[in-house]
């Protein structure tokens, strides 16, 4: 599924940026790269350093002389811009991104990013189904270019590797309410025997912070068995430090 992607570099100005942005692309398993125009000859020296074990997808990377003629094998291509455009042309969020993704119809998708001084042209954007524009503070939305591909990457196997995100379940699982309440009886009941409680009228309130700490440390079965053991031990009448 991933191989469906592609990133397009138009007229990018400095090569280390282009073997970052092949780096990150095998960091997150897209492999295919295109530029149009690059700035320099390609590739060259920087590109081949910052790339570092990416050097694969760098030799395999198809140049093109203009931006329409790079798109012309995708179904649905999306542009990054850091500012909103004024043109006839829906702008989405990610969100909107992977619904689109997931529509079976579209077999392949073109990701185009633009020169690092001024981004894409009016023109190029022209070539897009939809624009989106990363989420960025609003006081400074101008992104390095591997950055933003880094990003965009990352977002992508994101989605299409939820489990590995997921919580590995049984022993990070929240332990449920009747347990934590038997801890809190307990706990309660062994602070009562030490006169912890004191002075007496604020005892309500001192086993209610006890019920809203212990319940927004979300423990599960394994943490509980620890505090119930902390708890029987510091009890013992017995217990030297």
């Amino acid at each position: 599924m991933i191989n469906k992607f592609g990133i397009i570099l138009v007229k990018p100005q400095l090569g280390e940026n282009i073997g970052a942005c092949a780096r990150s692309m095998k960091n997150f398993g897209i492999k295919n790269l295109s530029l149009v125009s690059p700035k320099f000859t390609f590739p060259n020296h920087k590109t081949k350093v910052t790339s570092v074990g990416a050097i694969d997808i760098i030799n395999k990377t198809r140049v093109f002389n203009n931006t329409r003629d790079a798109l012309n094998n995708y179904d649905i291509v999306i542009s990054f811009s850091a500012r909103r455009r004024d043109i006839n042309k829906k702008h989405i969020k990610f969100a909107d991104l992977f619904k689109i993704i997931k529509n079976k119809k579209y077999k392949s998708f073109g990701l185009v990013f633009g020169r690092e001084s001024s981004g894409l042209s009016n023109e190029d954007l022209s070539y897009s189904n939809f624009i989106l524009q990363i989420p960025t503070t609003k006081k400074f939305k101008s992104l390095n270019l591997s950055h933003a591909v880094t990003l965009v990457c990352y977002e992508i196997f994101k989605n299409f590797n939820k489990s590995i995100f997921k919580k590995n379940g049984k022993n990070l699982k929240v332990s449920s309410k009747l347990k934590i309440s038997k801890l809190l009886k307990y706990l309660t009941k062994q602070l009562e025997s030490k006169n912890f409680f004191m002075p007496i009228e604020k005892k309500q309130s001192m086993i209610l912070n006890l019920n809203n700490l212990i319940y927004r440390l979300e423990p599960n079965d394994k943490e509980l068995r620890i505090l119930a053991s902390i708890i029987s031990f510091l009890s013992k009448k017995n217990n030297k430090p």
